[in-house]
């Protein structure tokens, strides 16, 4: 059976639900590593969807994907002012199809632990607490981390389905030794 095109793209609903997650995971992220607005990320990722997203950036089997760009002020020819520039590829088939095969994750509070988990990424890539290019396990222990980190900022918060979503990703609060086994 072909995926119509309403099952793989987010529609209007659920995009202004992404729009929501996204402004509460900028909040809570930002208060959990103690970042004020100057700090914060703003001008340094964008968060996309499949709609706008180029066949490069787009995966199939996670959730999303983070890639790194350089960017640069308008008419700056200096390259002491490139910078990185994230881009949070949130991948909709992929999304779309948990949500339908899982009665207990509704659409807020998952995309939430998605994009804080994408937002922890990116402050750690910027702080210098991990490297963008590691090697495959360096990559394996990060990911452990940084459900940790996403876990720890969600189970304080008051939202319908975010126990639901936590549930979900048990197994990353696994020892990392028992990751590979499942």
């Amino acid at each position: 059976m072909s995926e119509s095109r309403t099952d793989r793209h987010f529609n209007a609903d659920e995009i202004q639900i992404i729009n929501q997650a996204v402004t509460m995971a900028e909040e809570l992220v930002s208060n959990h590593f103690k970042m004020s607005a100057s700090q914060w990320l703003r001008p340094k990722y964008d968060v996309k969807t499949l709609m706008d997203l180029s066949p490069e950036e787009q995966v199939d089997g996670p959730f999303a994907q983070i890639i790194r760009y350089e960017g640069q002020r308008k008419g700056s020819t200096l390259g002491s002012e490139v910078y990185d520039f994230y881009k949070i590829c949130l991948q909709d088939p992929a999304i779309l199809k948990a949500l339908r095969s899982s009665r207990e994750l509704t659409p807020l509070p998952f995309g939430l632990y998605i994009i804080i988990h994408e937002l922890v990424h990116i402050v750690r890539f910027s702080k210098f607490l991990q490297n963008f290019h590691a090697s495959r396990g360096e990559k394996l222990i990060e990911e452990h981390r940084v459900h940790e980190i996403t876990r720890q900022i969600l189970i304080p918060i008051r939202l319908p389905g975010v126990d639901a979503v936590i549930d979900y990703y048990h197994r990353w609060q696994l020892p990392i030794e028992s990751l590979s086994d499942q």
